[in-house]
């Protein structure tokens, strides 16, 4: 008996002392929720997107998402990017979400310009996330972006016989998104808020309305408007290179505070 106790206190004694070797070591590091990204840069080839009087949106977009996807590769490598579009080429509204899904994405970042035909002076940035468009505005700016799918091949087919100019149509897009609408809206309100405190723009605020290129991201996904090309000084802001760094670097801190959130 008086053996079994001193093997019982010897045993009690080494698990006390493992226990104080190793209370000390670190904890393993929480794995990122953000782990790769992908950045869509509006527009392409054949489909200039709107335009300035001497700017092209498909140009500006394509600047600034290879601006912003360099920035997260300096300033997180582990975080792995990758662009719908790295040159002048036409990418198709469905294949855009689709390279997403297949690469696994936690985060969609799509790149646009926007304009108005009625006004010279409209100005400012949106950042749309998928849902119902509550304004006229709204759905304006989805009608124009969506109405890409018309320089495609067999559109009807691809997109369920989706009509770009049918208000009802966009009203079906609305149910889309759901699961990830919180996340898209917390990092859609930090890229406006960050378009704010880092560039000193004016912000338009964060919308809803229905984009084909957000209809099936299985992500958390956005589209901004990085400003309005039918307005002379944001044409001339935007198709510069000061502008476009200015804009990625607002986009950029947005998605380090975004991730920072996530990570948490």
């Amino acid at each position: 008996m008086l053996k079994v106790l001193k093997l019982v206190i010897a045993a009690s004694t080494l698990f006390t002392s493992l226990a104080f070797v190793f209370q000390d070591d670190p904890a393993p590091a929480k794995s990122s929720r953000v782990k790769t990204v992908v950045i869509d840069a509006g527009h392409g080839g054949k489909d200039p997107g709107t335009r300035g009087r001497v700017t092209k949106e498909k140009d500006v977009a394509l600047a600034v998402a290879l601006e912003l996807g360099r920035r997260i590769k300096e300033e997180t490598p582990e975080v792995k990017v990758l662009y719908t579009r790295s040159t002048d080429v036409f990418i198709e509204l469905g294949e855009r979400s689709a390279f997403a899904n297949r690469n696994n994405a936690d985060l969609f970042i799509s790149v646009h310009c926007n304009a108005t035909p009625s006004s010279r002076s409209v100005r400012g940035t949106e950042t749309f996330v998928m849902g119902l468009h509550k304004t006229q505005g709204n759905l304006d700016v989805a009608k124009r972006e969506n109405s890409v799918i018309l320089q495609e091949t067999n559109y009807k087919q691809k997109y369920k016989g989706f009509d770009p100019n049918s208000p009802l149509a966009h009203i079906m897009l609305a149910n889309y998104q759901s699961a990830f609408i919180s996340s898209s809206l917390r990092f859609a309100d930090l890229i406006e808020k960050k378009f704010q405190s880092v560039s000193d723009r004016d912000s338009r605020g964060v919308k809803q309305a229905g984009f084909l290129v957000l209809w099936r991201c299985a992500m958390p996904s956005v589209l901004i408007e990085t400003g309005f090309l039918s307005t002379p000084d944001e044409e001339e802001y935007l198709g510069s290179d000061e502008g476009q760094r200015e804009v990625a670097e607002s986009i950029h801190q947005a998605f380090m505070a975004y991730k920072k959130d996530m990570d948490r």
